[in-house]
C-alpha cells in the first residue's frame, strides 16, 4: 500500500483537476440551471461516505471476531473519513436545498437519517476516545450498528413520501446522453480515490501511534 501512494496522490490529484472543467462544461438542469452543479460533489460526497462506512464494518466484524489490530485501525481510520465526507454531505446539502427547495433544512426521512448515522459514527470516536479499557470492542460494534442503519439511508426515499429525489436520480443520470453523466462519474472517482489516498495516511498514523504505545509500555516495563 506504501509503494502505491505516491501514484494514487498524482492520479487523485490529476481527477481532481479535471473534475472542474468537466463539471463547468455540463449542461444547466432545467428547473434548477447553475445551482444543481452542487450535485457532482453531494452525490460523490456520499459515495466516500459509503467506501468508509463498508471498510469500518469489515475492520470492526474482523477486530471483534478475530481481534486483529489491523483490522481495527483500518475501521477507526474509515470512521474519521465517514464523518468527514459525511460532513461535506451534510453541509452541501442545504447549501442546494436553499436554493431548491427555499429552505436550507427539511425533517426530511433522508435528511434525518444522515444526520443520525453522522452522529453514530461521532459516537464511535468518542467512545474510542473517552470510554476505557475495552472501548475500542464496543466501538466496534457501534460501527457495524452504523453500517447496519446506511442501507435504511439509501432505500428511505424509496419508502416514504419525501422531497429529496428517489435513488433513481444517479442511473437516470448516468444512461442520459445529455452531457451530465461524464462529470458525475469523474467526481465519483476522484472522491473514491480521496477516500484510499486518506485511508492510506490515517492507518499509516494509526500504526505509527500503536508502535509509540508500545515503547511506552516497554519503557514502563
Amino acid at each position: 500500500m506504501r509503494k502505491l501512494f505516491t501514484p494514487l496522490a498524482i492520479v487523485t490529484a490529476l481527477v481532481f483537476v479535471t473534475t472542474p472543467f468537466l463539471i463547468a462544461n455540463a449542461p444547466y438542469e432545467s428547473t434548477m440551471l447553475l445551482i444543481q452543479k452542487i450535485f457532482y460533489y453531494h452525490v460523490p460526497s456520499w459515495v466516500a461516505m459509503y467506501c468508509g462506512l463498508a471498510v469500518c464494518a469489515v475492520g470492526s466484524i474482523v477486530y471483534l471476531f478475530k481481534g486483529s489490530r489491523v483490522a481495527d485501525r483500518y475501521a477507526v481510520s474509515a470512521a474519521e473519513l465517514v464523518l468527514l465526507f459525511g460532513a461535506n454531505g451534510l453541509i452541501s446539502g442545504p447549501l442546494w436545498a436553499r436554493k431548491a427547495w427555499g429552505v436550507w433544512w427539511q425533517w426530511d426521512p433522508r435528511l434525518t437519517i444522515s444526520l443520525l448515522l453522522w452522529l453514530i459514527f461521532g459516537g464511535y470516536l468518542m467512545v474510542r476516545k473517552y470510554g476505557g479499557p475495552g472501548s475500542e470492542k464496543l466501538a466496534a460494534a457501534v460501527g457495524i450498528f452504523g453500517a447496519a442503519v446506511s442501507p435504511f439511508l439509501y432505500v428511505s426515499v424509496n419508502i416514504w413520501r419525501t422531497i429529496h429525489p428517489k435513488t433513481s436520480v444517479v442511473p437516470d443520470i448516468v444512461a442520459n446522453p445529455q452531457g451530465m453523466a461524464a462529470p458525475l462519474l469523474i467526481s465519483m472517482l476522484a472522491f473514491v480515490l480521496l477516500f484510499l489516498l486518506l485511508l492510506n495516511l490515517r492507518v499509516r498514523l494509526a500504526e505509527r501511534q500503536d508502535a509509540l504505545d508500545e515503547l511506552y509500555l516497554a519503557h514502563e516495563d
